[in-house]
């Protein structure tokens, strides 16, 4: 996506559909007099089944108001970029970084690189059969799913998310999934804005309703966007996830005993203790058993923090155990009057899925870890200059740290990890909701390791500017 303005204007919310499944959403910058400009990519790999079916209708909304003062008019270009089976990534040995002369094979089938040995091995786990231990990989594949139903709003004006008021509101659709359907991830896409955009001052948590059974919460990241605590801390460097907002998964697999039924279900979406607005929607993906037109399923055990359902395949009958557990704390102080507030909040989440046999042997397992610290500060005094002009000073401090790890029957194993931290500081003149004048230092860490290699990134803004940027292809 590339975007651009001709004016003064607040940070928006916009968001991108194809026939009601949401692929993009995203926060614009906050441009000044003078304009601004940018660019933001995702990976839309996962919407695969979708982008191959023709006639498709695109929605992309973008709140914008355009007044005497919010002068701002945005122009946005949209493009999709289909690659052949081949790509070419950086290797770690390269010392000319802008060739990218190594030459990997993407497997779209199957995530998992067999030549690598490592947690599971035949013996030691007694499988029985190859064909059943490939089969069980389907279950974390990178195979994008066969089917995406879109838990969304009916197309308005003002875009096809469910905005959420308050904590009793939910946004729903009744759905059916066809009789075959073998897997079943929910994503949500949630953002926050208006009263509660700062909502880690009182935290909720986005929940998911199914047939009056809550299957899955989560905490959402707390994304500062382009306009939040001080405008200038934002420019050129934006907040983690403010481009491309992320979205969270959940596994419904072990639900699937409920949902196999030849019957209609209500599935919902909603934020618990909101205050105006949240927009939240949701795609279901569906990854179907190509070998039956049915698959029988049942439900193992349901508690708060642990599922487990079982689905008889063309393949094999195989159970799915979810295992959640997450960590809050969250702390709110102010001091003098109410002009200085500290905020602090520390989220870890750990997800485990696991599939088993019929016999009870472990076919594969997968165990995703987040953390995302957030440290915020906040004074404000009157100015010297007077004029009901205020000095606000603002430290902000965020990360997000992420890791996977995979195993799967034979021995094949794949693991990541991502580290993304940005520590900002800086100073505002402000003036009813205007930034009259003010400084701004930013510096961002960011590190990633896959299958593929390594990568890190170091830069330093100052003022608007960058300062320093310092790139890495090689692993520690």
């Amino acid at each position: 996506m590339r975007a651009s303005s001709d004016g003064d204007q607040y940070d928006r919310v916009a968001g991108v559909w194809l026939d009601g499944v949401e692929i993009f959403r995203t926060i614009t910058a906050e441009p000044d007099a003078n304009g601004g400009f940018w660019t933001v990519r995702k990976n839309v790999t996962r919407y695969d089944s979708l982008l191959r079916r023709s006639n498709l209708t695109v929605t992309v909304m973008l709140e914008n108001v355009v007044d005497d003062e919010l002068t701002g008019a945005y122009n946005v270009d949209l493009a999709l970029l289909y690659y052949q089976n081949y790509i070419r990534v950086p290797s770690s040995s390269d010392s000319d970084h802008h060739k990218l002369r190594h030459l990997k094979e993407y497997r779209s089938v199957d995530f998992v690189n067999r030549e690598r040995k490592l947690g599971f091995t035949d013996g030691e786990l007694g499988f029985e059969s190859e064909k059943l231990t490939d089969s069980a990989t389907m279950y974390y594949s990178t195979t994008p799913a066969d089917l995406i139903i879109p838990i969304s709003n009916v197309p308005k004006e003002e875009g096809s998310w469910f905005r959420i008021e308050k904590g009793s509101d939910i946004g729903s659709r009744e759905i059916q999934i066809p009789l075959n359907t073998s897997k079943a991830v929910l994503e949500v896409y949630v953002s926050f804005h208006g009263e509660d955009e700062f909502w880690y001052s009182n935290p909720p948590d986005a929940y998911i309703k199914k047939n009056n059974l809550t299957t899955g919460s989560v905490i959402p990241l707390p994304v500062v966007y382009t306009g939040g605590v001080n405008p200038l801390l934002w420019e050129p460097i934006v907040g983690i996830g403010t481009f491309n907002l992320p979205t969270y998964d959940f596994d419904l697999t072990p639900f699937l005993g409920m949902l196999l039924d030849g019957k209609s279900h209500v599935i919902g979406l909603g934020v618990v203790d909101s205050i105006p607005f949240w927009l939240v929607d949701a795609n279901l993906h569906l990854w179907l058993d190509q070998g039956s037109s049915a698959v029988q399923a049942g439900i193992g055990a349901l508690r708060s923090s642990q599922f487990s359902g079982w689905v008889k395949t063309s393949e094999g009958n195989f159970t799915t155990q979810v295992f959640l557990d997450f960590k809050v704390k969250n702390t709110v102080s102010f001091k003098r009057k109410g002009t200085s507030k500290l905020v602090q909040q520390k989220v870890q989440a750990q997800t485990e899925r696991r599939v088993v046999s019929e016999t009870g042997v472990m076919l594969s397992q997968k165990i995703i870890k987040r953390k995302y610290p957030l440290k915020m500060i906040t004074q404000a005094r009157p100015s010297r200059l007077g004029g009901g002009i205020y000095l606000v000073e603002t430290n902000v401090s965020h990360s997000l740290a992420e890791t996977s790890d995979c195993g799967a029957a034979g021995g094949a194993s794949a693991a990541s990890s991502l580290r993304n931290k940005q520590v900002s500081w800086g100073w505002m003149m402000v003036k009813d909701q205007f930034v009259l004048s003010g400084f701004a230092n930013m510096n961002q860490t960011l590190s990633s390791k896959d299958e593929f290699g390594c990568f890190s990134q170091i830069v330093r803004a100052t003022k608007g500017r960058i300062i320093g940027d310092l790139k890495n292809f090689t692993c520690p």
